[in-house]
């Protein structure tokens, strides 16, 4: 080791360049490696995406894009909040699915991803032609029918049926009623949640909802298609009768309660319609496009949804708007990317399950084909169908020519059939 360089002492001219020598290559080391961690701590948080600023509780956009820009790629999208994996809710109950799939024919897989919207007539005709895994029931189901005859329907249906169905309805309360409008069935049709929040706050969601389980199990309904976990404050919204309010802690509350209660009540439930319905039109009669940036439903839409997810909800359903910030060119029910935030940014680890592929919305998109081959490659496990036999055959068709592979077919139906069994239904 050479003598150490003293600013005190005249020594050589070579000691003098070997210490200057020294002193520039410290510097530039010391420049190289600021540099390095400069990049390291930018390439985090790439541009065009979302950070938390501190202390405000609310994300704040670290580009320069405008508040109300459109998200078009998913990288942008995928950036925006760290990925979770997804809970698998029904592992329990795995090794007696697996050793029921693999019984199964392709034609039983196939059928088990559907649920169908029951005809007034022929009902168990078409489940044992289908096989499908669960049935829809409408008001035209339980018209003119008392309780011990709207039972005895739905024991019928399950005889048919050689894996126990999921039997579903859409009783909400309020605009949407399929049971509780007719008087044999309950004297008076179930409130609105606003309205029965109004008259006894939580303990009242609570009570009403335990009546609505009780209720439908009684009859053989095993699903209840609710709660609704879209947030809407302005009356002019075509959800607004139907949601519970526009604060999402106020929702998030309301759907954690009404999913708790479902499940006291041995009563599966379903939130919808994800990713949040916002302030859109009707999807029934067309496609509606939601033109909100992303951070509006990270920090208002999704909260409801992940209270529900929280509180164990099984089944979640998707919208058909087209979310721009998502997915700019499909209905949120065939996005992939919809599908992928739903899985792996929130965690969700249960059944996805289509709105009504037969709604407007979607045969105007997909200019009259049949659209449950893209329903069920974008991410749904359980496709929402009112006319069981072109759906049928096409999802067949295109598993067998391997557009669609068997190995997601059987993902599918192993996670319906460990939701069957942790209901005790198998």
């Amino acid at each position: 080791m050479g003598r150490a360089y003293d600013g005190h002492r005249r020594g050589s001219r070579k000691e003098k360049l070997l210490g200057l020598m020294g002193a520039v290559c410290i510097l530039l080391g010391g420049l190289l490696i600021a540099g390095v961690l400069y990049r390291n701590s930018v390439s985090v948080q790439p541009a065009g995406t979302y950070s938390q600023s501190p202390g405000s509780g609310v994300p704040a956009e670290t580009s320069s894009r405008p508040e109300n820009a459109v998200v078009s790629t998913s990288s942008e999208v995928s950036s925006s909040q760290p990925e979770k994996e997804a809970a698998d809710i029904f592992s329990q109950y795995k090794g007696k699915a697996a050793e029921i799939l693999t019984g199964m024919t392709l034609q039983e897989k196939v059928g088990q991803v559907f649920v169908f919207l029951c005809p007034t007539e022929g009902g168990e005709e078409m489940i044992k032609t289908y096989s499908p895994g669960g049935i829809c029931l409408n008001a035209g189901n339980f018209q003119g029918k008392t309780k011990s005859q709207v039972a005895q329907m739905m024991a019928e249906y399950q005889s048919a049926s050689k894996i126990p169905l999921l039997t579903c309805c859409d009783e909400e309360g309020g605009t949407v009623t399929r049971i509780s409008r007719f008087p044999a069935l309950r004297s008076l049709p179930f409130q609105s949640p606003r309205q029965v929040y109004a008259s006894g706050g939580m303990e009242a969601i609570r009570s009403d909802t335990t009546e609505k389980a009780q209720l439908l199990k009684s009859l053989g309904i095993n699903t209840n298609l609710a709660p609704v976990a879209d947030l809407s404050g302005n009356q002019q919204d075509f959800i607004y009768d139907r949601s519970f309010g526009d604060d999402p802690a106020g929702v998030s509350e309301f759907v954690r309660v009404s999913v708790e209660t479902y499940s006291e009540n041995g009563m599966a439930c379903v939130l919808k319609h994800f990713p949040g319905y916002g302030n859109n039109g009707d999807t029934h009669t067309g496609l509606t496009w939601d033109k909100r940036p992303y951070s509006e439903f990270q920090t208002r839409d999704f909260l409801p949804f992940q209270a529900g997810f929280e509180a164990g909800a099984p089944i979640v359903l998707v919208n058909h708007n087209i979310v721009e910030c998502m997915d700019p060119e499909r209905p949120a029910t065939l996005s992939a990317e919809v599908h992928r935030v739903l899985r792996e940014e929130l965690g969700f680890g249960g059944l996805i399950m289509t709105d009504d592929l037969e709604m407007e919305a979607i045969p105007q998109y997909t200019a009259g084909e049949n659209p449950a081959p893209q329903a069920f490659l974008a991410g749904n496990d359980l496709l929402l169908c009112s006319e069981p036999g072109d759906s049928f055959h096409a999802l067949l068709k295109a598993v067998g020519a391997g557009e669609i592979a068997e190995e997601q077919l059987d993902a599918s139906v192993l996670r319906i059939l460990e939701w069957k069994c942790s209901m005790g239904l198998l």
